[in-house]
């Protein structure tokens, strides 16, 4: 790949030679001779230097150090920039190894009623079920189920073991045992989402469950039933959102997070790693509901003392209020 034809393609403002050709892309530690790189977080200046990578992407305020030490692109956000160099590349790889492979793969089962546009990929040991509607450039990876009544809107990407459309975690307790309620709903998925490894999405009770366009969610999330998420929203790894929840457009949850069911989260919400919800948001910013780690004496004695904080909140309003009857 030639500088000179990425930055045509991309824009920025190209410091070096537009012939030079580019033969990897590599972390800046690790670059080598002929690797593009990329440097978009603080933390990592210092190996700008040592980088032995043919060319670094960098915002302008690291543009002079980068020229210092040889070629590179300056532009607004690296990190953005970066992303769609990777998009560049692989789509250069797919284009020397034209795609042979059916793009139904034998093992997958597509039912006869699902309405599935014909540049879909599906792969191995994939279960497409009644009525569902998958729409166009979409790519279901190995073991994706996507259940009854599903849809799926153009370009995503479903990852392995996912499942659209299981049933929603709804029983009503009677006599001491559990009656399933029925799930009638399904799951609306917009355009542009990825869903990550194993995670699972489940159908609505009686209205849809719905993803909006451009979401992103990684590896092993569980959304429940009839829970709606706001476009361009990002989940981190193992998030769990309970059911009937409505998350706003462009926000983030960090990975391990939980969102209690029933709240509402406004746009721009921002949730830290680990964080449990447990009320509505109903401002944008960053929420942080952790407990900072400690070693383990230190912790202990920490949490014995926060179950003492009602008690210790009682004798203060005592005391106040003997304060305020000696001033009177």
């Amino acid at each position: 790949m030639r500088l000179g034809w990425l930055v045509d393609k991309l824009g920025g403002t190209l410091h070096g030679s537009p012939d030079l050709l580019i033969t990897g892309l590599s972390p800046l530690a690790s670059a080598a001779q002929g690797d593009l790189s990329f440097l978009s977080h603080p933390q990592y200046i210092a190996q700008l230097d040592s980088s032995q990578a043919a060319c670094v992407i960098v915002s302008p305020a690291h543009e002079a150090q980068a020229q210092r030490r040889g070629p590179c692109i300056s532009t607004a956000n690296p990190y953005a920039y970066w992303a769609r160099t990777t998009q560049l590349w692989k789509s250069q790889l797919l284009a020397a190894q034209p795609h042979t492979e059916p793009l139904v793969h034998p093992s997958a089962v597509v039912h006869p009623s699902a309405q599935v546009h014909a540049s879909v990929q599906i792969g191995p040991l994939c279960v497409v079920e009644e009525g569902a509607v998958i729409g166009a450039g979409t790519c279901l990876k190995s073991r994706v189920t996507v259940s009854a009544g599903c849809r799926i809107g153009e370009n995503c990407i479903l990852h392995a073991g996912v499942v659209i459309g299981a049933d929603g975690f709804g029983f009503a307790p009677e006599d001491q045992q559990w009656i399933k309620i029925e799930q009638l709903g399904a799951v609306r998925i917009g355009n542009d989402v990825e869903i990550g490894a194993n995670t699972c999405i489940d159908r609505g009770a009686i209205a849809d469950t719905v993803i909006e366009d451009g979401v992103k969610l990684d590896n092993l999330i569980q959304i429940g039933h009839n829970v709606h998420v706001g476009a361009h929203t990002a989940m981190a790894g193992c998030v769990g959102v309970a059911g009937s929840t409505h998350i706003g457009a462009h926000c983030t949850i960090g990975g391990g997070a939980v969102v209690l069911g029933h709240l509402t989260l406004v746009d721009g919400v921002h949730v830290s790693a680990a964080s449990v919800v447990t009320h509505s948001l109903q401002k944008p910013g960053q929420y942080t509901g952790v407990f900072p780690i400690d070693d383990n004496k230190t912790w202990h004695k920490n949490a014995a003392s926060l179950k003492q904080l009602n008690a210790l909140r009682e004798r203060i309003k005592l005391l106040e209020a003997g304060q305020s009857k000696q001033r009177s």
